[in-house]
């Protein structure tokens, strides 16, 4: 049984992952972190990790960048592997929880859906084919209290595709300060917010006389809970290192 703390409990992905737990015997959340505490948990909610004294196995955090610093110092202190799921990070940021990684198993994820990894993989192909005479835009639509934008996972798939290009492309976000033609070296990163949009992704590859799509609608916060769930049950067994959701799909396949 592995027990998980889980930060950011108290959130819409909180609530989302605790219902998923709860129908899971492989898996128990023994306490929460969140400085918003709703009461609605048969388990403990901590302000803060300096207030932890359960025993733990693996941290889920679905917070906020802000934060990061409290829990990392819990991980170093207490060794204990994390899937951090949180967006909106600085590159400062970014390179802490790599830091990290050399003293404990981190899954980090911009994304925990099945789905949209594998659309990563087609669009990387598709780049490998396409990239050098096709432009590449990326359109991303989040409901309308998403606080970073673009989303992480936008530019998860720019990374993915950046990888398959012969060279560098600089991402562009606001077109309207640019009073030029598209270069052909540059990926288009677009954000939409409104309503209730859980999460949808698409890519264009436009060519001459051509477009090539390539989409993904998550219709629900369970694909990215049960996603986490996995990746912690999974990482609870892991050395020291970094991790993400082609080495669990490595793992599920092999």
């Amino acid at each position: 049984m592995v027990k998980i703390l889980l930060t950011g409990c108290c959130g819409k992905m909180g609530h989302a992952i605790t219902k998923a737990v709860s129908e899971r015997e492989d898996c128990k959340i023994v306490c929460g972190v969140d400085v918003y505490n709703d009461n609605s948990y048969d388990y403990a909610v901590h302000d803060c990790f300096s207030e932890v004294t359960e025993s733990i196995d693996v941290i889920i955090d679905f917070s906020n960048p802000g934060a990061l610093s409290g829990m990392l110092e819990y991980i170093k202190k207490n060794k204990t592997p994390a899937v951090i799921c949180t967006t909106g990070y600085s590159k400062e940021q970014v390179e802490t929880i790599k830091e990290i990684s050399k003293e404990t198993a981190i899954f980090y994820s911009g994304n925990m859906s099945l789905g949209i990894n594998l659309l990563i993989e087609i669009s990387k192909q598709a780049a490998k084919v396409l990239g050098e005479s096709f432009d590449i835009e990326i359109v991303e639509k989040h409901h309308n209290l998403k606080l970073d934008a673009p989303s992480g996972t936008a530019l998860m798939i720019a990374d993915g595709i950046s990888t398959e290009l012969s060279q560098e492309p600089q991402y562009v976000y606001d077109r309207h300060s640019y009073r030029r033609k598209r270069s052909k070296n540059e990926i288009g990163i677009h954000a939409v917010r409104g309503g209730t949009i859980v999460g949808e992704h698409e890519v264009i590859f436009a060519g001459h006389d051509e477009v090539v799509t390539i989409s993904h609608q998550a219709q629900s916060k369970e694909v990215f809970a049960i996603g986490s769930i996995n990746a912690a049950v999974f990482l609870s067994e892991q050395k020291p290192g970094m991790y993400d959701m082609s080495d669990l799909l490595s793992a599920k396949l092999g």
